[in-house]
């Protein structure tokens, strides 16, 4: 075996050349991963003594795509598209061996191979969708050459990879190996019975794509019309995919290179790739010693079967942990065992899951209404009502039964947990995980360190979160921490606005528009508008108050900002824009035209004001972890990279005087960050 470089080898076996890629920890298709292929590659064509040419990978994967570090920056090393060309114009037969995942550029390296073979366990795909790209080293035009034009689109714009045998079935590989066979072996072999039964060499490029009509485009952008708003890449993958149908193969690759090049440059791309190591920072936690190892969790217990505490015991159902959960009556019990089993039938229903995987899952579950049956739970989640004085009897009691060593979580949305911990005699133990509802759908998890939080506790809190498939995200202890904090801005902002000259429609369409799923008198028709209200107290002091008064709290009764019919389509009542107008009078506010640009500046603007607040304050980490929070959590649209993305993008400089200008709006007390106005003094990003 030769060294091409420190990470390519080059090795022959009786005419077969075996290269083999070697770069930690996915064999990312950097400029050394390059310059090492390019010149195995030559070496190999070059060298009448081989027949035939393998391409491997050592490690735990196949090429698991391009180095997205490298996106933006001159390019340096080998060209992939010259090398591709080279792979796929040679006259020699190139064999792809792929084991764990063949991705984005890496996949389309095994697509200009003139074979592939893979062990049953592995994936491939084209998922840069996701990071705001298309796949642009011939994907576009590869892909539904093999798998049709209509495959292709749902591969691509979805960014999901497929399985071994699934690839196998679609043509993407020519044959599966089975799992414990050394797959350079197999690859050897495969390349062997190439040369014996003198198969041609298949070039994807020179074959037809299947399947690509007028009406295949078009239906399928107004089917996936919902799912697309707003953002740039599906589009331009559409347009590829319609190149590749259309054109020779040369001319839809120039077309590709144009999208990808426009793509790659634009601020959506950019946000999606600050939002993949965004992610990743997240789990980085400062202030933790080197080493701290996590606590062992393998059993739970949760108390409260309501939505929130059934929708938390999914999470660890799902992944095979017992979960004993508590309530106080067994009519709540019931009511919250039941809805468990019937999310676990309709996921049943549409296929997602087995009977037996029901009933497994059901299977790990004990209801009861004994708090002492906790005494042997390694974590336990308290998502009771949202009230001080009950968290803290709660966490008294929980003191006196739960184990030495148990850690002991708080679900609270807003409230303090240095508080809630001082009711034990172990506030070491305690941390504050907080579920965003649904919890068993949405993926973010606010882990909230206590003052005495201990580090170990900290570590087995964001541990457990990946382990249930969740973001998670470290946050200090202030009302609201990171994500209600902020939001509480928006809500401000959104109930002036009404009262000064907008509508609840207007200001709903404007943050729609902007990318969010709804708007907040949207959301709070969903959610509820009397949460927190009370009939016998309520005093009529709000637009919110009044609504509840006349029964009007949201989807639930078919009204509150809106008015909803049996299929909950709303409308916009003449009642609730006279009650407004009737409000506005009775304040003395006189109201006044609103512009869109206003409504979106002091919906958004505020929300970056308190994440600079929150980030000076410590109460998160760093900027990256605050964006985390409102994407995960709050559907803030990931190709604006998070609020405090978004304003680098507007600059900080634009942010303050706007927030200047509207400073007499925006209530009593309202001051600028004095983080995000030195960012706008010296040009800096709070990103940075």
């Amino acid at each position: 075996m030769a060294a091409i470089n420190p990470v390519v080898d080059l090795s022959l076996e009786d005419g077969i050349a075996v290269i083999t890629s070697n770069h930690p920890p996915v064999n990312a298709l950097s400029a050394i991963v390059r310059d090492g292929l390019a010149a195995a590659f030559d070496q190999a064509f070059a060298d009448a003594a081989v027949k035939a040419i393998v391409l491997t990978c050592a490690g735990r994967t196949f090429f698991a795509g391009a180095d997205i570090s490298e996106f933006g920056k001159p390019p340096k090393g080998a060209s992939l598209h010259a090398l591709f060309d080279r792979i796929e114009a040679a006259d020699k037969p190139v064999v792809a061996a792929i084991h764990g995942t063949s991705l984005g550029g890496g996949f389309e390296t095994a697509l200009v191979c003139h074979y592939r073979i893979a062990l049953a366990s592995a994936k491939v795909g084209l998922p840069e969708v996701k990071l705001g790209l298309l796949p642009g080293a011939g994907g576009t035009q590869r892909l539904p050459r093999i798998v049709g034009a209509a495959r292709a689109l749902e591969m691509m714009t979805g960014g999901a990879p497929v399985g071994g045998r699934q690839a196998l079935e679609m043509g993407l590989l020519d044959e599966l190996v089975a799992e414990g066979a050394e797959l350079r072996a197999a690859g050897v072999a495969f390349a062997r019975r190439v040369l014996a039964e003198q198969r041609p060499l298949r070039r994807i490029r020179t074959q037809a794509v299947a399947g690509a009509t007028p009406e295949l485009f078009a239906d399928f952008r107004k089917k996936n019309a919902k799912v697309f708003r707003g953002f740039d890449a599906p589009e331009a993958i559409i347009q590829c995919v319609e190149a590749a149908a259309s054109l020779p193969f040369d001319e839809g690759q120039a077309a590709e290179r144009r999208l990808f090049k426009g793509l790659v440059e634009g601020v959506q791309s950019q946000a999606q790739r600050y939002m993949f190591f965004a992610e990743r920072a997240a789990a980085k936690i400062d202030g933790l010693p080197e080493g701290t190892a996590a606590r062992p969790v393998k059993k739970v217990g949760i108390i409260g079967a309501g939505t929130m505490g059934g929708g938390i015991a999914m999470n660890f159902l799902n992944r095979g942990i017992a979960v004993t959960i508590v309530e106080t009556a067994q009519a709540a019990l019931d009511r919250g065992t039941a809805t468990i089993r019937k999310n676990y039938d309709n996921s049943a229903a549409k296929g997602r899951m087995s009977a037996a995987d029901v009933d497994r899952r059901m299977g790990l579950l004990a209801p009861t209404l004994e708090l002492a049956t906790l005494a042997d739970c390694d974590l336990i989640i308290e998502a009771v009502f949202e009230n001080m004085a009950v968290k803290k009897e709660l966490f008294a009691r929980l003191d006196t039964i739960a184990r030495p060593g148990a850690v002991l979580a708080t679900n609270t949305s807003y409230l303090d947990v240095n508080e809630i911990a001082a009711a034990t005699q172990r506030p070491q133990d305690v941390v504050g995980l907080h579920f965003f509802s649904p919890a068993n759908v949405m993926k973010l998890l606010e882990v909230v360190r206590g003052a005495k939080t201990a580090p170990d506790v900290l570590a087995t809190a964001m541990e457990v979160g990946k382990a249930i498939g969740k973001v998670a995200v470290v946050a200090g202890v202030c009302h609201g921490f990171i994500g209600n904090r902020m939001l509480a801005q928006r809500r401000i902002q959104a109930d002036a606005l009404i009262l000064e000259g907008a509508m609840p429609w207007d200001v709903d369409r404007v943050a729609y528009d902007f990318g969010w799923p709804m708007g907040p008198f949207q959301m709070s028709d969903l959610a509820g508008l009397d949460i927190g209200w009370s009939k016998d107290t309520s005093k009529g002091a709000t637009i919110r108050e009044r609504l509840c008064e006349l029964d009007r709290r949201g989807q639930k009764t078919g009204a509150g900002y809106y008015d909803y019919d049996a299929r909950r389509n709303r409308s916009n009542p003449a009642l609730v824009e006279k009650l407004i107008l009737d409000f506005a009078a009775e304040k003395g506010v006189t109201r006044r035209r609103i512009d869109d640009q206003e409504i979106l500046e002091r919906l958004v603007y505020p929300m970056v004001n308190e994440g600079a607040k929150i980030l000076a304050e410590g109460i998160a980490q760093r900027a990256s972890d605050i964006d985390v929070v409102w994407i995960y959590g709050y559907g803030w649209p990931v190709y604006r990279g998070g609020p405090m993305f978004y304003a680098d993008t507007v600059g900080a400089a634009e942010v303050v005087a706007a927030l200047a200008k509207h400073k007499p709006r925006l209530g009593d007390g309202f001051a600028v960050a004095p983080l995000l106005e030195q960012a706008a003094r010296d040009g800096r990003r709070l990103t940075a």
